[in-house]
């Protein structure tokens, strides 16, 4: 490059330097706004919570009716009338949705995403993969309705001591939520997986059967689990659905029995759409229970999350 080529490089990088500090300080309040929301809702919710408590509320100086944490995080009766608050009763019932819904979800998620990365030719990646998207873009209320009066009719053949609501159908219909975003980013981190890993397996007298779950599927695990744990936080997080289809009575039900799957119950969601929508008194004690379920369910979906980010690291493969 030449003496005068050099100057002019400066002088016109010197002539941009303006727009590149405006453009850097647009970017950089976009990145800071999302961080500051992030920590405006989880100090929002922390301090709503906290006058919730016995406890934390006389630290700060709060009056009126409390609750004890101890009671709130091991009671197993939900009843706002009679100033019953124990989490449990709820935590059960989206524990229930959670792991009926991955029964569904993770494996029919994972052998969609084998089929689109390993056997589907591209005309049928082109129509599965959208209407794959479109699966996802429902509307979940509709997605409760259609539990209620399709899903749960057709269970009732099978079960008919079922109810009219219960956190099978709800279970069943979340399942059929999340499926898109366990293919989809399955099939992603699948099509990511080099070729040469494939010609390797086929070349030692593999089928297409053993190198994609020999091979294809422990290659891209990382980022499989990470689905998963994405998905399961769909579902932790899901609020229409389960509030047209699980019920409304709080009730604590083992999520490993399979016969309370036909009884309905109150998921952490629905809790917090029935008291918002409820007769309750703003800043009352049942007005701040809505910050403490609130923030049980950010610090499940905050966990989850760290364990997929530190999955995701620690068996992440690079190619």
């Amino acid at each position: 490059m030449s003496t005068d080529d050099l100057e002019t490089d400066l002088t016109r990088n010197t002539e941009n330097a303006p727009r590149e500090l405006l453009t850097r300080s647009f970017f950089f309040l976009c990145a800071a706004l999302s961080v500051v929301t992030t920590l405006s809702i989880v100090g929002l919710l922390i301090t709503e919570a906290a006058k919730f408590f016995t406890l934390t509320a006389s630290l700060m100086g709060v009056t009126g009716e409390t609750a004890s944490i101890v009671d709130f995080l091991t009671g197993t009766t939900w009843q706002i009338h009679s100033q019953e608050f124990g989490v449990l009763a709820l935590v059960s019932a989206t524990l229930m949705v959670t792991i009926g819904s991955a029964v569904i979800a993770l494996p029919l998620g994972v052998a969609t995403a084998i089929y689109l990365s390993e056997y589907a030719s591209a005309q049928a990646r082109s129509i599965l993969k959208p209407a794959l998207e479109i699966l996802a873009g429902v509307p979940t209320v509709v997605y409760g309705f259609f539990a209620l009066i399709y899903i749960t009719p057709a269970l009732e053949v099978v079960f008919p001591d079922i109810g009219t609501f219960n956190m099978l159908s709800a279970s069943i219909v979340v399942g059929i939520m999340i499926i898109p975003m366990v293919a989809s980013i399955s099939e992603d981190a699948m099509s990511a997986v080099p070729d040469e890993l494939r010609q390797a397996g086929y070349g030692m007298g593999a089928t297409k059967f053993d190198v994609s779950t020999g091979i294809v599927v422990p290659a891209a695990l990382s980022g499989i689990f990470s689905s998963f744990i994405l998905a399961l936080s769909r579902a932790i997080g899901e609020t229409m659905a389960v509030t047209v289809a699980a019920g409304a009575q709080a009730k604590f039900l083992n999520p490993l029995n399979p016969a309370s799957y036909l009884e309905g119950a109150l998921p952490m969601t629905a809790a917090m759409v029935q008291l918002l929508t409820g007769d309750i008194t703003g800043g009352g004690l049942a007005y701040r229970s809505l910050f403490a379920i609130g923030l049980v369910l950010f610090v499940i979906t905050l966990v989850m999350n760290v364990i997929s980010d530190y999955v995701s690291r620690r068996y992440r493969e690079a190619y």
